[in-house]
C-alpha cells in the first residue's frame, strides 16, 4: 500500500515531473528522497506565506482612498 501512496504523491505533487511507470520502477530510496524534497519545498512555501501575511491584518477597518490631489482647473 505504501508504494501506491508514494506513486500518488510523486505524480500529483511532483509538478508534472514524474509519470506513474517511472515512479513505480524507481528505487525506494530515490522515491523517498524526492518525497522528502517536495515536502521541504512545500513547508518552506507555507512558512514564507505565513511570514508575508503577518504584516497584513485582514480585520483592519482602516480604508484609504486614492492618493489624488484635486486640481483647481477643469480639463474638458
Amino acid at each position: 500500500m505504501e508504494i501506491f501512496n508514494q506513486i500518488h504523491d510523486l505524480t500529483y505533487h511532483g509538478g508534472g515531473g514524474f509519470i506513474h511507470s517511472e515512479v513505480y520502477h524507481m528505487p525506494v530510496w530515490l522515491r523517498r528522497f524526492h518525497i522528502h524534497r517536495i515536502s521541504q519545498h512545500i513547508q518552506e512555501q507555507n512558512e514564507a506565506q505565513e511570514k508575508a501575511s503577518k504584516g497584513q491584518s485582514p480585520d483592519s477597518k482602516d480604508v484609504r482612498g486614492p492618493d489624488i490631489k484635486p486640481s483647481s482647473t477643469y480639463n474638458f
